[in-house]
């Protein structure tokens, strides 16, 4: 029988919106007219927020350094709670939000008001004031959105940590943010067992002499030493503070957040955040891409110890009145049916997720979606790397009953919000392709030379509200990473190609492309070959060294349930690959795995495969979901040398 996805790649290429949906869309035809003047377009949009003080120029672009709303004031907080409880949002959900051991609760935009003032009265009274650093390492509860948005109600710039990373990769963050306080729980719920999370911050707060205080959320229950004079619960730490506490108005360029991403040096980078801008772009963004309407229910499934996490769980949807679903949990705990389950229970019409979370649900298969009523769905979007073609129909065809437009997003930490994307009301969308730049953005693709070209790398020529402002404390990093390839055009570090259309199709990152006898080779459109092979579920290739190649290519593959994996398999699959993009990009390995080394919000880690694949020391394993998988893959590699 005839794969139903290969089917419909076959026969439909392109995906129209629905004529109903479109009719009703937020984003309208009109909308790339109006921002051809870009500047005036994002003046529209910032006026859409409610300002202290309106700026007085709306961009001062001296590369690489850009000014934002200048003059202007507002706050982030206010607009995210303050001017919804003054309306009819008052007794709206702001957040629903499901624990993974079942419990749940709603907190509606005066329960968060109320929950934000209070935490943030608290933290003036403990002596925090605008511009103090605070660090908040929390698993996915309400309090996490609430000492953001405290942070936010009184100019503490936040930075927050992961909960899956490791002590030395806490301590670390906090020691280069110099944070004062800590926000941290006594643990977590994870696949059914408990992450000690004040356990690794003590570890982590050996040699962090900056933190004077540590309030510590109970969450599991579990005994944690308290250390007196430093460490206070939650409940007491709010107990005695003022229902009220004023917003304090921040310039628009003032520091909002620090969020650390991995660098190619291997030490993070400190990404740095301003106010106006920032919350200018993700405001508009999540209204016109996921087409929010006031019934709706947003569910993206980040964790906001990530960018997603901050401007599409907290930010975005908050600061436009939206209902926000947040789960602690993984999505196969204590079945592969949770998502599913929660899309029916709280009637998700909104669903964000990443494309290594659609290929697992693809390998569990359609029973479990199949068993639950997804029919509140209206809308599917994609994040955090390229997603394959057949990811992409499975997706659209599977979830959303091939009703639900796909939005298939481009963006980075750095940026701040989405730059790439379909408008799911205008735009025909093309399995794979992330589509064209959103209202007001300019990217291009360019060779090494700096000419426009059919495939190179991916770059913004103008500058967008939420661009990062900077590297904490390391200016230098700053422009030699992002702005010395080309002159005052920003070198996004990934690759791309655009089609006939003008569409653009991300090809990763740019030492994911690789040289192979003097021919450039994609890994992502390797593994997008790979998954196209009927028997496979997941792939992840890596370049490795080659005496005579310079470069060889290593595929560590998944396959479906059921299927016994073979040489001769791997021999088919080395074939697939070559009928699907041509001999020179044969992967010379194929290591076939359980499953791939991921982080627990299930990113595939790259850079341990190519540890294994190139025999080198693993490093840091402790945000893996499962550190196992990487002792097991490097076993089978070096049995295969």
């Amino acid at each position: 029988m005839a794969n139903p996805i290969e089917v419909l790649l076959k026969e439909k290429r392109t995906f129209k919106p629905p004529k109903a949906f479109a009719a009703h869309a937020v984003a309208q035809p009109r909308i790339y007219k109006d921002a051809t003047n870009p500047v005036r377009f994002w003046e529209k949009e910032a006026r859409a927020l409610d300002w202290f003080k309106p700026w007085r120029k709306a961009l001062e672009w001296k590369p690489p350094y850009a000014k934002w709303f200048v003059g202007g004031k507002l706050n982030v907080s206010y607009n995210c709670l303050d001017r919804h409880v003054a309306g009819p949002r008052r007794t709206k959900a702001a957040l629903i939000w499901e624990g993974e051991p079942g419990d749940t609760r709603t907190l509606t935009y005066w329960d968060l008001y109320r929950e934000v003032n209070r935490f943030a009265a608290a933290l003036r009274q403990q002596g925090v004031r605008k511009g103090a650093r605070v660090t908040i390492y929390l698993p996915m509860v309400p309090e996490a959105a609430i000492a953001m948005l405290a942070c936010t109600r009184i100019g503490a710039p936040h930075n927050v940590v992961f909960g899956g990373f490791s002590p030395d990769a806490l301590r670390e963050r906090i020691r280069d943010s110099e944070s004062t306080v800590l926000v941290t729980a006594d643990g977590g719920y994870r696949r059914g067992g408990v992450v000690p999370l004040k356990k690794n911050a003590d570890e982590a707060l050996l040699e962090c002499p900056t933190v004077k205080t540590v309030v510590v959320l109970k969450r599991t229950g579990q005994d944690v030493p308290m250390q007196r004079g430093r460490d206070v619960w939650w409940d007491e730490f709010v107990k005695e503070a003022a229902a009220y506490c004023k917003p304090e108005p921040m310039d628009a360029e003032d520091l909002l957040y620090l969020l650390y991403t991995s660098g190619s040096t291997g030490k993070p980078k400190g990404i740095i955040h301003t106010t106006g801008g920032y919350l200018t772009g993700v405001t508009a963004t999540t209204r016109y891409i996921f087409d929010l309407h006031e019934g709706d229910t947003f569910w993206c499934t980040a964790d906001v110890g990530w960018v997603t996490g901050h401007s599409y769980v907290v930010y975005g949807p908050l600061a436009n009145g939206a209902t926000s679903v947040m789960y602690e949990g993984t999505p196969d705990w204590p079945d592969k049916d949770r998502f599913w389950r929660i899309v029916e229970k709280h009637g998700v019409s909104i669903l964000y997720t990443a494309p290594t979370a659609i290929r697992t649900f693809m390998r569990w298969g359609e029973k479990y979606p199949e068993q639950c009523d997804l029919s509140s769905l209206r809308l599917l979007g994609s994040v955090g790397e390229p997603i394959n073609p057949e990811a992409w129909v499975w997706y659209w065809r599977v979830i959303g009953g091939g009703r639900c437009p796909v939005v298939d997003t481009w963006w980075q930490t750095e940026t701040g919000h989405i730059l790439i994307t379909p408008l799911p009301g205008v735009t025909v969308c093309k399995p794979g392709s992330a589509t064209k730049p959103f209202p007001g953005v300019d990217a291009a693709v360019l060779d090494d030379h700096g000419k426009p070209a059919k495939a190179g790398y991916l770059v913004l020529r103008q500058p967008w509200p939420g661009m990062l402002r900077g590297i904490w404390g390391d200016p230098e990093r700053y422009v030699k990473q992002y702005w010395s390839r080309y002159k005052d055009i920003y070198f996004t570090g990934d690759g791309a190609k655009l089609d006939e259309d003008g569409y653009f199709w991300l090809l990763g990152r740019v030492d994911d492309v690789i040289n192979v006898s003097g021919h450039r080779v994609s890994t992502m459109e390797v593994e997008s070959a790979l998954v196209d092979h009927p028997l496979v579920a997941e792939s992840a290739v890596i370049g490795r060294s080659h005496e005579i190649k310079g470069q060889a290519l290593a595929a560590f593959v998944t396959v479906k349930e059921g299927v016994a994996t073979s040489l001769e398999l791997g021999d088919e699959l080395k074939a697939h690959v070559v009928k699907k993009i041509g001999a020179l990009a044969r992967p010379d390995d194929i290591i076939f795995s359980a499953d791939l080394p991921k982080t627990r919000s299930g990113k595939i880690m790259r850079r341990l495969l190519r540890d294994i694949a190139e025999g080198r020391a693993l490093g840091d394993t402790t945000t893996l979901a499962d550190p196992a998988v990487v002792a097991s893959l490097k076993a089978k590699y070096e049995e295969q040398e």
